[in-house]
Parts: structure tokens; sequence; C-alpha cells
């Protein structure tokens, strides 16, 4: 699917999938690579299993095998689920999280969303997250064609509204900085992206 969408003029692609084992990795690897080659943005959802990335796998992922060890994907965005609540609820109970494998986390609670039949419906879920950061990367790529994949993935996260307090950790009784939970400690945010790609694509 990413060698088809990458064929047919996809810029970004998201993907709201994921599970533990990876029977192939390296056909997912190569269509990875496909698309870092071809300048196409990846964002994908860090999975719903409350355990941390950094720890357990939540295949796909970002890292593939060179000849002298791994190297993670400069076209990658992984997302967790966040919640409209600002206190301890405010990621959301299913997310998975990383202080290195998961970059960023958006809305994913509660998303009122399309489902078959031409119907609409409250969702969850880190496949409900990654869509707002796809939905927001494709944004800036309409706008400013001139910045690459690479650049719109760091604008978006450095443009990352960064949220300081205490969260209840997933999956755990106890309580973390929502900081510790990815590599941005930041949500996404749009109006913040487009003013930081405004700047930068000058």
């Amino acid at each position: 699917a990413i060698f088809y969408a990458v064929d047919n003029g996809a810029k970004v692609i998201n993907m709201s999938f994921g599970k533990d084992y990876s029977p192939h990795k390296e056909y997912v690897d190569e269509a990875v690579k496909y698309a870092e080659k071809n300048d196409v943005l990846l964002v994908h959802a860090a999975g719903n299993d409350s355990k941390n990335l950094d720890v357990e796998n939540n295949f796909p992922t970002a890292s593939y095998k060179v000849p002298h060890g791994k190297k993670r994907a400069r076209n990658w965005i992984e997302v967790g689920a966040s919640s409209w609540k600002e206190d301890e609820a405010f990621v959301a109970s299913f997310s998975n999280y990383g202080k290195k494998e998961v970059d960023i986390f958006a809305p994913g609670v509660a998303i009122y969303s399309t489902v078959p039949e031409q119907e609409y419906k409250n969702s969850q879920g880190t496949s409900m997250a990654a869509p707002v950061v796809t939905g927001v990367a494709a944004l800036l790529r309409a706008y400013y064609p001139q910045l690459s994949a690479v650049e719109v993935r760091q604008i978006i996260l450095d443009s990352a509204v960064k949220y300081n307090d205490q969260v209840s950790k997933p999956g755990e009784e106890e309580t973390v900085s929502f900081a510790s939970l990815s590599s941005t400690g930041g949500v996404v945010n749009a109006y913040e992206a487009l003013k930081l790609a405004e700047q930068r694509a000058k």
C-alpha cells in the first residue's frame, strides 16, 4: 500500500494500524525506505496497548536494518493519543508512549469521525490521533510545497505545544510528567506549525 500511494503521488501517508509482531518486517522496511527516498512523510499511530514503546515494539517501526546496525527513518512521525481533559487524564489511558519512540501526541479521544455506510460516530484510539497530525502535515505540504518531508516533520515536532503537568501513566496507577512520554513532550498544533513553516519556507 505504501508503494502504491507513493507511486500515485501521495506526499503524506497516514498509517493507523499496528501489531505486536512482524514476521516479514524487511518487506515493510523496504516500503518505508521507498517513501523516504521519494520525499513522502509517514505518520503512524503508536498503538492502544498502554505500553512503553521504548521497551516493547508496535510494528511497523521507524527503524530498519542497515549494514552496520539500524537506522531511523527521517520521514516518520509516531503519534500517541491525548484527550481534552487538562488534568491527570490528559493522556488517553490506552495510548502507547515512549520518550524515544513516540514523537508527539494528538487528540484521540471522543473524535467524531466517519464509519462505513455513510455514518458518523465518536471513536477513540491512536488511529484517531494520527490523522490529526497527517492533516497538519498535508496542510503544510499544500501551502509550502518547497518544504521536504523531513522539514515538515521537524516543523510539526518543533511547533508542538508543551504540556508540563503530571499525568496518569497509561496502564499504571502512577503519575508522571507528560514530557516524559514522548520526544517532544508536546501536542500537535496546526496554528503554531503554520507560523513556523512560514518562517522556514523563506
